[in-house]
C-alpha cells in the first residue's frame, strides 16, 4: 500500500500556484515540437518548414485545449461544471479529456494541412507517437493531482489519495504504461512505414486502435460515478475509436494485398 502525499503545487510565485501537471501539459507540446523538429530533418513530413512549428504548435494547442476542455465539460460532468461555472477555466485543476483534446488536435491538425499544402496523414504519423509519449507523462500528472483515481481494491500496490476514501487502483499509473507501451509500439511501425513504404496515416490509424483497446481494458479498474448498460463514458467513445479504426486499417490491408 502506498499513501500519496505527493503535492501538486510545483511552486509558488508570489499567490501564483505552478502545478506539475502544468508544468508535464507544457512539456507534452515541447515534446510534439522535437519530434516535428526531426521530421523536417529528415523528410518524413513534405513542405513542412521549421518555420510553420510555431504556428503548428498553436494550432495544436487551441484544438487541445477547447476540445478536451469542452469535451469535459459538456460530456463528463456537466452537472458540476454548470453549478461551478468559473472552475470550467481552471485547466491547471486537471479535467482535460483525451477523447475531446483528440478531436480538437484532429480538426485544428486538418485546418493547419489545408492551409499550409501538407498531407495530414504524414503529420498525423508522426504526432501519434510524440502524443503517445506525452499522455504518459500526462497520467503521471494525474497521479500527482490525485484524480482519475481506480475502484477500491485490496491489491499490495494500491493507493490512498487524499482525495477519495479507502484504498485504491492506481488507474493513472497503468494508463501511463499503456501510454508508454503505445509510444514503443507506434515508434516501431513508424519507423517500418519508411522501410516497407506502406500507406501515410498507418501509425494514426494503429494509435486510435491500440488506444481504443487498451483504455477500454484499463476503465474497468477506473473508478467511475456514472455507467450506462456497464459501461463508462469512456469506455463508449473507446468503443467508438475501436469501430472507426478497424474498418480502415482492415481496408488499407485488403487493397495492399490486391
Amino acid at each position: 500500500m502506498f499513501i500519496h502525499r505527493i503535492n501538486p503545487v510545483a511552486f509558488s510565485i508570489g499567490p501564483f500556484q505552478v502545478r506539475w501537471y502544468g508544468i508535464i501539459f507544457v512539456f507534452g507540446f515541447f515534446l510534439a515540437y522535437l519530434f516535428l523538429l526531426n521530421a523536417i530533418k529528415t523528410n518524413k513530413i513534405k513542405n513542412l518548414k521549421r518555420e510553420h512549428l510555431a504556428e503548428l504548435i498553436l494550432y495544436l494547442l487551441i484544438g487541445v485545449l477547447i476540445g478536451s476542455r469542452a469535451m469535459q465539460v459538456l460530456y463528463y460532468e456537466p452537472r458540476y461544471y454548470f453549478t461551478h461555472p468559473l472552475e470550467m477555466f481552471a485547466i491547471w485543476h486537471g479535467g482535460l479529456s483525451f477523447h475531446g483534446g483528440l478531436l480538437g488536435a484532429v480538426l485544428m491538425g486538418w485546418i493547419f494541412c489545408k492551409k499550409r499544402k501538407i498531407s495530414f496523414y504524414q503529420l498525423a504519423d508522426v504526432l501519434a507517437v510524440s502524443a503517445s509519449l506525452a499522455l504518459f507523462f500526462g497520467r503521471i500528472g494525474n497521479f500527482i493531482n490525485a484524480e482519475l483515481y481506480g475502484k477500491i481494491s485490496n491489491v499490495p500496490w494500491c493507493v490512498r489519495f487524499p482525495t477519495a476514501p479507502g484504498c485504491r487502483h492506481p488507474s493513472q499509473l497503468y494508463e501511463a504504461g499503456k501510454n508508454l507501451f503505445n509510444f514503443f509500439i507506434l515508434s516501431f511501425i513508424l519507423k517500418r512505414k519508411f522501410i516497407k513504404k506502406l500507406r501515410d496515416g498507418i501509425v494514426f490509424w494503429h494509435f486510435i486502435l491500440l488506444y481504443g483497446i487498451l483504455r477500454f481494458s484499463i476503465e474497468f479498474f477506473r473508478y467511475w460515478d456514472y455507467y450506462f448498460l456497464g459501461l463508462s463514458k469512456g469506455q463508449w467513445l473507446c468503443l467508438g475509436m475501436i469501430a472507426v479504426a478497424i474498418p480502415v486499417l482492415v481496408r488499407w490491408k485488403i487493397r495492399r494485398e490486391k
